[in-house]
């Protein structure tokens, strides 16, 4: 039996339901403004999982890879649904 697959998709079902607090606490305390970290964190997993040998790793590195850029995507509708009133503001923080 070949057990990469269900480890594969058992990292992307993690690492993704990680990442949606995660983006909704950087928007709260650094605004979207936060998104060249996720960039260069992506394209970081990207080059890792191109050189990493082993199929399992550089599987969830791709996996890690791609749902770093697709944050950045979410943080700025984080901050819309912000806007909206369906996420609570930071008091600390102007908005325009």
């Amino acid at each position: 039996m070949n057990w990469s697959g269900i480890i594969i998709g058992i990292f992307a079902f993690v690492i993704t339901g990680l990442f949606h607090p995660i983006v909704v606490k950087c928007e709260y305390y650094f605004s979207e403004k936060i998104w060249p970290v996720f960039l260069v964190a992506g394209l970081a997993s990207a080059a890792g999982s191109l050189v990493v040998e082993d199929f399992i790793a550089s599987g969830a590195l791709g996996i890690l890879s791609f749902v770093l850029l697709w944050c950045i995507r979410e943080l700025k509708e984080q901050t819309e649904r912000v806007r909206k009133g369906w996420f609570p503001k930071n008091p600390r923080r102007s908005y325009e």
